[in-house]
């Protein structure tokens, strides 16, 4: 049996930080085909290891409204239910399909507040293995400025592992 994850462990330099979640992400859902269950252990584990995110989850694609996304696992408090494509950050980050790395959210054209309190934010488009679009992972922070290029390619290059290439 695994050791268990133990966020406190960590080191403090983002990047170090970023690998070994990644290594106890890809471990952790070794042979777990349920995408719930993925996203939430992603979102969790993400969560638990990172002091300055407010709210992690996901915006999942409604299969009934192609064009929308709906609130799937998260860590946080209240999320937005229903986003459309093209609104806000998270939307923009699914009509576009590039991640959107955002350092005053106040200033983002069309940002919607599901919590006012959030200042900073990245979203990163999550692809299925054959490329199309399942969900956005949404990340928040209180704090201005929050997340840069780092971020963004640690968070890709884990999205792409747990989703693009599945279980």
């Amino acid at each position: 049996m695994a050791e268990a994850f133990n966020p406190v462990d960590l080191p403090s330099d983002r990047l170090a930080r970023y690998a070994i979640v990644a290594e106890e992400i890809a471990a952790v859902l070794e042979g777990e085909p349920n995408l719930t269950a993925r996203m939430a252990t992603v979102a969790a584990m993400l969560a638990a290891s990172f002091d300055h995110y407010f709210w992690t989850g996901f915006y999942v694609v409604d299969p009934d409204r192609p064009a929308e996304l709906v609130v799937g696992p998260y860590q946080g408090t209240l999320g937005c239910l229903r986003i459309a494509f093209g609104r806000g950050v998270c939307g923009t980050a699914a009509e576009s399909r590039r991640t959107q790395l955002v350092a005053d959210v106040h200033a983002f054209p069309g940002h919607i507040a599901c919590d006012a309190r959030s200042a900073s934010e990245i979203v990163v488009p999550v692809f299925d293995p054959d490329g199309r679009l399942i969900a956005v992972l949404d990340i928040d922070s209180e704090t201005p400025a929050a997340f840069d290029e780092v971020d963004q390619a640690a968070l890709e290059a884990i999205v792409r592992e747990v989703f693009a290439h599945g279980a």
